[in-house]
């Protein structure tokens, strides 16, 4: 009897990274049979291409530096119709992924967000969770958005996505999508997700410090400003 020949994925998974091969390691095992996983590189001085590489996931190398660039450039780079965003640092369970599809997969949402959970105090640092929650407060006043956190854990349509026409390339490419997303009406949702201790070996470029922080902030200010 003759056997079919697996499709493509009908999903991708777009891991925006920067010096996180530590964590790669860890992470790309445990990504759920069926996705397809495309790692940006952008501008990573570690073995970040060359892990990705050996565990079968697709290298895009995005040089200019910023969050949103390199986004932008996995989303350019995927065909699949689905796609999800997580970072790259070990702190998401890909394991996590699956449900938060679903969101989409079935037409509950447009958009379905990852809400950070700490799993212990310490993880989420006060500064970064202070600035979460300005952000957010201001996206409420303006818009009505009612979530709790801005997604480094999202999943939504390739195409949908891309037509937004997101323009941030730095620290506020999410917090530009959430705006724009409640002003054409999409049905955003969120679910409780576990927000885990960082791979060792890897450091956070927005809440690792306070002065990562106020960078991040300041790129939110600016594209509601």
């Amino acid at each position: 009897m003759a056997h079919s020949t697996p499709g493509p994925p009908d999903c991708e998974l777009i891991l925006p990274c920067l010096d996180e091969g530590p964590a790669l390691r860890e992470l790309l095992p445990r990504v759920p049979r069926g996705l397809g996983v495309i790692v940006v590189d952008n501008g990573s001085r570690d073995d970040t291409a060359a892990v990705a590489r050996s565990h079968g996931a697709k290298v895009v190398t995005e040089p200019r530096r910023g969050y949103g660039a390199a986004v932008h450039a996995g989303l350019e780079a995927a065909t699949a119709p689905y796609v999800v965003v997580m970072d790259g640092d070990g702190s998401l369970d890909p394991g996590e992924i699956v449900p938060l599809l679903a969101r989409v997969r079935f037409g509950e949402a447009d958009l379905a967000l990852g809400r950070r959970v700490p799993v212990r105090r310490g993880i989420w640092p006060w500064h970064a969770r202070l600035g979460n929650a300005l952000v957010l407060a201001l996206l409420r006043r303006r818009l009505g958005v009612r979530v709790r956190d801005i997604g480094p854990l999202r999943a939504a349509r390739r195409e949908s996505l891309l037509g937004l026409e997101v323009a941030d390339r730095g620290m506020g490419y999410p917090v530009e999508l959430l705006d724009r997303a409640a002003q054409a009406g999409w049905r955003i949702v969120e679910q409780d997700v576990r927000y885990l201790p960082r791979a060792a070996g890897t450091r956070s470029k927005v809440s690792g410090s306070v002065r990562g922080t106020v960078r991040a902030a300041r790129d939110f200010w600016r594209v509601l400003a």
